[in-house]
């Protein structure tokens, strides 16, 4: 029976001599909670951790597009397609898109994820070509000009290669890789960084009525066989980041679960991006009457998870996350 260990992070400033520190930053743990399937939760001492799982946890997650993990880090959203769920067609031009990309990192973004197709609940699949025009003249105008480094947020190995040679330094997938059987060795032989994210389903039917026996468990198991598929082909650890994939084939119960345990998967030992900015759940949760009063539940949400270790948020808005981000972190270092 497969176990599993999340451990129980701690950021007050008196560390008890026991406590194991994830190096690098200000979390500590003396506690974890042992996981299995079809049994109940334990609490364990952190020594009762095996070593594999400890030395995941602990180790200090090295640069990634030149970004440490030290400090929280923000993810800038630009979808340029005409139906996103939140800013569909606001910066389909690229006159509008430079302008949002730039205000984006004026207002701190580390990094700027740009998409071109839309994931939304019902969303239907793009052409590659349509894609292509979507994204890459932006890229290719903007990747030289700014000083943060630029993610594609693509399924497709063509787009993505495209992203690359015209200046994008990640890739994010958010089928995890198996939408397009290209993309692993692409971005293997370009030496590139991925993010694989968890989804159920596609998205024109992820939302109709997903199931999991454990979310929790059975999406660690998703994210750890896709690293461990990525380590055989030959991708250093230290180039892959995961995505629990929020939202994506997940209930309100499903993203809450998540959410609650969302430690867990520092025990893949690479660092964790979420997305939850403005999503459904959150006006669900706080029985908002308009989209666009979502704001403050996504910084609420964003910084519970960093309470929990996630060291990448993406968002689209920048401005009040990383202020938020700036405030907890100071707080919680000294």
């Amino acid at each position: 029976m497969t176990e599993y260990f999340r451990p129980i992070l701690n950021t007050d400033i008196s560390i008890p001599d026991d406590a194991r520190v994830m190096r690098g930053t200000h979390f500590w743990f003396t506690h974890a909670e042992k996981l299995a399937r079809n049994t109940e939760p334990q609490i364990v001492s952190a020594k009762n951790i095996p070593d594999n799982i400890l030395q995941n946890i602990t180790y200090e997650r090295v640069n990634i597009c030149g970004l440490s993990f030290d400090v929280p880090r923000v993810m800038g959203i630009l979808n340029v397609t005409p139906d996103s769920f939140s800013d569909g067609g606001k910066y389909s031009s690229i006159a509008t898109a430079e302008e949002h990309l730039k205000s984006m990192i004026s207002d701190g973004a580390d990094i700027i994820d740009i998409g071109g197709e839309s994931t939304r609940p019902g969303a239907v699949e793009v052409a590659i070509s349509e894609e292509i025009l979507r994204v890459i003249p932006i890229i290719d105008k903007m990747a030289k000009k700014i000083s943060v480094p630029i993610s594609v947020d693509t399924r497709k190995s063509e787009v993505a290669g495209l992203a690359v040679s015209n200046g994008a330094a990640l890739v994010n997938d958010v089928s995890g890789l198996t939408f397009d059987s290209k993309m692993s060795d692409l971005c293997i032989k370009q030496n590139i960084p991925v993010c694989i994210m968890h989804s159920q389903g596609l998205p024109e039917t992820m939302q109709d009525k997903p199931t999991y026996q454990d979310v929790c468990l059975d999406i660690y198991d998703f994210l750890s066989e896709q690293i461990e598929k990525l380590l055989k082909l030959g991708m250093q650890r230290k180039n892959i980041i995961v995505d629990p994939g929020i939202g994506f084939g997940k209930t309100l119960k499903h993203n809450v679960d998540l959410l609650r345990r969302i430690s867990l998967f520092h025990g893949l030992g690479v660092p964790i991006l979420i997305g939850v900015s403005r999503k459904k759940f959150i006006k669900t949760i706080a029985e908002l009457e308009e989209n666009e009063d979502r704001l403050s539940g996504s910084v609420s949400v964003a910084l519970f998870a960093r309470s929990q270790g996630v060291q990448i948020f993406r968002v689209h808005d920048v401005k009040e996350t990383v202020q938020a981000m700036k405030l907890w972190h100071s707080i919680h270092s000294e």
